[in-house]
C-alpha cells in the first residue's frame, strides 16, 4: 500500500494491528511460561501483580533450543555468558511479595530463605550443618505461577550464594528424551550442562514416567538423579506438573523421593485476584477501563472461569485481555477521528463484543434486568 494513500481508518488498523502482533510474538516467544515474569513497570511503581515493579537484572533464562541456550562449540557446552551481579536479597523478597496471590508459596519462600541464611552463619561459625537438598516440586493448575515463582528461586539462590550463575532452563519430556537407545542419556546430559550454576526447571515432569514398552523416560530421570548428586552444590531441578500427577510420579522412585522432599503448591487465583491481573496488565500497556468495563471484564472471567485447568487461570486473563483488545482495534478503526486517550481507553462496547453479544446489548445487572441478552450466531 502506498503511504501516501493510507486513510485515517487506514492508519489505526495498522496502529492496532502491530499492537497484536507484538503481542502474540512475545506470547509465542514465552510459551510454557507464566506470563508476569517480566517486570515492566517505571521504577518507584511496585504494585500488586506477578511480575511487577521495579525492573531487576534477572540472570539469564534460557529454554532448550533457543539460541541462548545453544552452543557455538559443538561440544554439547553452554555458551559462556557472563552472569549479572547477585541481587540484593531484600529486593527479591519485595518482588516476592508483590506478586498477586501465592500466599503460601511466598510463606514457604521465605521458610527457604531463612533457613538456608542460618545454614550458612552455622557453617561460617564451625557448627554442624545437616545436608540441604533445594530441589523442589511444584504442583498446581496452569497459569498458577509456577514458572515465575522458579524463575525468582534461581534468582534467590544466586544472591544467596548457592547457585554460581542463576539462570533458569525450561524443559518438558521432549526436551530430555530421546526416540533410540543410548540417545536420552546424551540429549539430558547436555541439558543439564546448560543448567548447571542455576536452575533446571522440568515442566510436567511426570510425563517422564512412561509405561509404554520402549520408553526411554526412565533413562532420563536415572540421568538426572546421577547429575543432582554430582553437582548438588551448583545444580537445583525443580519439577512441575499437576497435583495428583506429581505425587504418583515422586512416590513412583525412591531416588526422586529421597532428592524431591519440599513440595510447594499453588492455589487457583480468585476471581478477585485475576481481575488484579487484568487490571495490572491495562496498567502495563497503558490501558483504562471506562465506565462500567471494568465489572463487565469482571463478570467475563467469572463466566469463562467454570473449570480453572481449561481456562488456565492467570493465562486465561491474558487471552481474555486480548480479545478485548482485539475488538477495541475494530471499534477505533471505524472512527473517523481517534485521540491518544481513545487508543488507551477500553469500553463496555469492547468487552461485550469480546464476549460475543451482539453491539448495543447490556447484560444486566448493567441494563434493565428484565431485558433478554441476545448473543451473536
Amino acid at each position: 500500500m502506498d503511504p501516501k494513500h493510507i486513510s485515517k481508518k487506514d492508519e489505526i488498523i495498522l496502529q492496532q494491528l502491530e499492537v497484536i502482533r507484538t503481542m502474540t510474538e512475545h506470547n509465542l516467544n514465552r510459551m510454557g511460561t507464566d506470563f508476569w515474569g517480566a517486570p515492566l513497570a517505571p521504577k518507584g511503581d511496585v504494585t500488586a501483580g506477578a511480575g511487577e515493579g521495579t525492573p531487576k537484572p534477572a540472570a539469564p533464562e534460557k529454554k532448550v533450543g533457543d539460541a541462548a541456550a545453544s552452543t557455538g562449540n559443538g561440544s554439547g557446552g553452554a555458551a559462556e555468558t557472563e552472569a549479572p551481579p547477585p541481587e540484593k536479597i531484600e529486593d527479591l523478597q519485595a518482588e516476592l511479595d508483590g506478586y498477586i496471590g501465592l500466599d503460601a508459596v511466598k510463606k514457604e519462600v521465605r521458610n527457604l530463605i531463612n533457613m538456608v541464611t542460618v545454614h550458612q552463619m552455622r557453617e561460617k561459625n564451625g557448627l554442624p550443618v545437616t545436608d540441604l537438598s533445594l530441589h523442589m516440586v511444584f504442583s498446581g493448575n496452569p497459569g498458577t505461577g509456577k514458572t515465575t515463582i522458579a524463575r525468582i528461586m534461581a534468582r534467590i539462590y544466586y544472591s544467596l550464594g548457592i547457585l554460581s550463575k542463576g539462570q533458569l532452563v525450561e524443559v518438558d519430556r521432549s526436551g530430555l528424551v530421546a526416540g533410540y537407545v543410548g540417545q536420552t542419556a546424551i540429549k539430558t546430559g547436555k541439558v543439564i550442562e546448560k543448567a548447571l550454576g542455576g536452575v533446571l526447571f522440568i515442566d510436567e515432569a511426570y510425563a517422564l514416567n512412561g509405561r509404554a514398552e520402549n520408553d526411554f523416560g526412565q533413562e532420563a530421570i536415572d540421568t538426572l538423579l546421577k547429575a543432582m548428586e554430582d553437582h548438588r552444590d551448583d545444580l537445583v531441578v525443580i519439577a512441575a506438573g499437576y497435583d495428583g500427577l506429581m505425587d504418583d510420579f515422586i512416590h513412583s522412585n525412591p531416588g526422586l523421593e529421597s532428592r524431591f522432599n519440599r513440595f510447594l503448591h499453588f492455589d487457583d487465583y480468585s476471581a478477585d485476584e485475576m481481575m488484579r491481573i487484568f487490571q495490572m496488565q491495562c496498567k502495563k500497556g497503558c490501558y483504562t477501563l471506562d465506565g462500567q468495563a471494568a465489572e463487565m471484564v469482571r463478570d467475563f472471567i467469572r463466566e469463562e472461569n467454570t473449570d480453572p485447568v481449561s481456562f488456565g487461570n492467570a493465562r486465561g486473563v491474558r487471552n481474555i485481555f486480548e480479545q478485548i483488545l482485539v475488538h477495541q482495534a475494530n471499534r477505533l478503526a471505524g472512527m473517523e477521528r481517534v485521540t491518544r486517550e481513545d487508543l488507551m481507553k477500553i469500553t463496555p462496547v469492547d468487552v461485550l463484543a469480546a464476549r460475543g453479544m451482539e453491539e448495543g446489548a447490556v447484560p444486566p445487572p448493567y441494563g434493565d434486568p428484565r431485558e433478554t441478552t441476545k448473543k451473536k450466531d
